[in-house]
Parts: C-alpha cells; structure tokens; sequence
C-alpha cells in the first residue's frame, strides 16, 4: 500500500470509531500531535482514541485533497461531531470546521499524525458546560 492510501485508510477507521482497528495502522511508537506532548506508542495513542471517541461519539472526518511525497502525506478537509454531555448528543454541541492533517507513513503504517484546525467552536462548546 503506497502512503496516501494508508492515511485514508487510517481516516476511515477514525470514522469507524474503533479504536484497536485505528491502531492496527500505527507504528508502535506513533505519535500524534493533538495527543502527546513528545513520546507516544501505539497504546496510549489507542487509549486517547477511544477516551476521545467516548467525549465525541459521532466523531468523523472528511476529505477534499491529498497531497503526498514519499512518505509525508498532507490531507485537507473537515472534521466534526457531537460533544456528549451527560451522556447526550445534543443539536447544540454539534460542531464542524476546516482541518488538515499531516502524516508521516513508515512500512505501511502511520508513524506521525500531526491535526491542525481552529478548535475555538469545541471549546466554546466545553465553555458552556463548564459551570
């Protein structure tokens, strides 16, 4: 599998929302910039999925580009979900925005995951039930 396939393939597991399939794809130590401050591995990469599919249910990804050269993989599309409050996915902690991703794919798995996007309606959306 050449490395853009991988990324999408890795995309459509976190629309799958299963994290042990998501981490069949990662390199043991992958590391991810929206979950690790430096070193990761598979396993608490596959922790952080699962707590966040647990704090967003409905989570998934979308893809309008590709871009890729050797092993560096950049995808840009959107992202959105339901944040769950008390257990509930309600129409007002539904979100959407831009996002973009880049990738470092090594022997046909995903050693980096790097996510940039404005997460400022997420956190307006935490803002609220804050208190």
């Amino acid at each position: 599998m050449i490395p853009s396939e991988t990324v999408l393939l890795f995309l459509e597991r976190i629309n799958q929302r299963d994290p042990a399939k998501l981490a069949e794809l990662m390199t043991e130590d992958h590391g991810s910039s929206t979950r690790c401050a430096s070193a990761c591995n598979r396993e608490s990469m596959r922790q952080a999925w699962q707590a966040y599919f647990a704090f967003c249910p409905d989570y998934w990804t979308s893809h309008q580009e590709i871009l890729a050269e050797g092993n560096l993989v950049a995808v840009f599309g959107a992202a959105g979900g339901t944040i769950s409050v008390d257990g509930k996915l309600s129409p007002e902690n539904r979100w959407e925005i831009p996002a973009a991703w880049r990738a470092v794919v090594q022997n046909g798995l995903v050693k980096e995951w790097q996510v940039y996007a404005d997460n400022k309606p997420v956190y307006d959306i935490l803002a609220k039930h804050a208190n």
